[in-house]
C-alpha cells in the first residue's frame, strides 16, 4: 500500500502542471484557480461531513485557517498559473521542487531550526540546477516574460512553503490536517472569489471540453486525491521520507512537457534537473538515519531498564 501511495502522489502531482497549462491559455487565471479550489473545497467539506469529522472552527483558529488558505490554496497557485503562461509547465514544476529548500530556511527563521552544512550544499545544488535548466533562456535573455515567470514561480513556492509552516503550527495546536485543509480550501476559495470580483474577471468558465476536464482533474485528482495520497504516505512513512516525492515529480512534469508542449531536452537540461533532484536528496538523506539512531537508542534504553 505504501508503494501505491508513493507512486500515486508522484504521478498525480507530476501531471497537474500540464493540466494547468491546458487552462491558462483559455481563461483568466483567477477564473481557473477559483474553480479548482471551489470544487475541491466542496468535495473535501462534504467528505468530512459524511464521515462525521467536520466541525466549525473556533474563533481563535479562524486567522490561522485563513492564512493557510491564502498561502496554500490561493495566492501561491495564482503565481504558478501565471508563470505557466510564459514558460513550459515542466520548468514551473522544477521551481516548485525548491520548496524543500525554502522550508529549511523558513523553519530556521520561524521555528529556530539549525541550518546545517547539508542544507547549504543542497541549496547550492538546487540553485545551480535551476540556472542550468534555464540556461538557454538566460543566454538569449529571459526578457520581461521569462524573468517574470521565474519570479512568479519562486514567489509561489515561497508562499507554499509559508503554508507548510502554518500547517505545522496548526497541527501543533491540535488541528487535524485534513480538517484544516478542508477549511483552508474554503477560505482560499473565498479569497479567490473576492479577487475575481475586484479584478473584473469572470466567474463563468469557458465552454471548452479540455478546460473543463482539466478543472475537474485538478480539483478532484490533483487537490483532493493528491493530498489524500500524500497525507496517507506521511502517516505511513513520516513527512521526511514522504517528501522524496518532490524529488521525482519534476521528471514526470518535464516528460509530459516534452511530449505535449515541445520542451526540448538537452544534456545541460538533464544535468540541471539532476542537480535539483540531488539537492533534495542531500537535504533529506539524513532524516532516516537520524530516526534509525533514535529508535536504536530507545530500544537500548528499554533494555537497560
Amino acid at each position: 500500500m505504501t508503494a501505491i501511495l508513493f507512486i500515486a502522489t508522484v504521478l498525480i502531482w507530476g501531471s497537474t502542471w500540464i493540466a494547468i497549462k491546458m487552462q491558462v491559455g483559455f481563461s483568466e487565471v483567477l477564473t481557473a484557480v477559483f474553480w479548482r479550489f471551489a470544487l475541491a473545497a466542496v468535495v473535501t467539506v462534504l467528505g468530512m461531513a459524511a464521515l462525521g469529522r467536520l466541525r466549525l472552527p473556533r474563533m481563535r483558529e479562524l486567522p490561522w485557517l485563513a492564512a493557510l488558505g491564502f498561502c496554500l490554496f490561493c495566492a501561491n497557485f495564482v503565481c504558478f498559473y501565471h508563470a505557466s503562461r510564459f514558460v513550459p509547465s515542466g520548468l514551473v514544476s522544477v521551481l516548485f521542487a525548491t520548496a524543500t529548500l525554502f522550508n529549511a530556511v523558513n523553519a530556521r527563521l520561524i521555528y529556530g531550526e539549525r541550518i546545517t552544512t547539508r542544507m547549504i550544499l543542497a541549496g547550492a545544488c538546487g540553485a545551480l540546477g535551476v540556472l542550468l535548466l534555464f540556461r538557454d533562456e538566460l543566454a538569449h535573455g529571459l526578457g520581461a516574460q521569462g524573468g517574470l515567470a521565474v519570479g512568479l514561480g519562486l514567489c509561489g513556492t515561497l508562499l507554499f512553503s509559508l503554508g507548510n509552516m502554518i500547517s505545522r503550527r496548526n497541527s501543533a495546536a491540535g488541528m487535524p490536517v485534513v480538517w484544516a485543509n478542508a477549511w483552508g480550501m474554503s477560505f482560499g476559495t473565498a479569497f479567490l472569489a473576492v479577487a475575481v470580483l475586484a479584478s473584473g474577471s469572470s466567474f463563468v468558465p469557458p465552454a471548452d471540453a479540455a478546460w473543463l476536464g482539466a478543472a475537474l482533474y485538478l480539483a478532484i485528482i490533483g487537490s483532493v486525491a493528491g493530498f489524500a495520497a500524500y497525507l496517507g504516505l506521511v502517516a505511513r512513512i513520516g513527512p521526511s521520507r514522504a517528501a522524496y516525492t518532490t524529488v521525482i515529480f519534476p521528471v514526470v512534469a518535464l516528460t509530459l512537457s516534452w511530449l505535449f508542449e515541445g520542451y526540448h531536452w538537452t544534456p545541460v537540461a538533464v544535468l540541471g534537473l539532476g542537480l535539483v533532484m540531488a539537492g533534495n536528496v542531500i537535504l533529506f538523506a539524513r532524516a532516516p538515519a537520524r530516526r534509525a539512531r533514535a529508535v536504536r537508542a530507545g530500544l537500548s534504553g528499554r533494555g537497560s531498564g
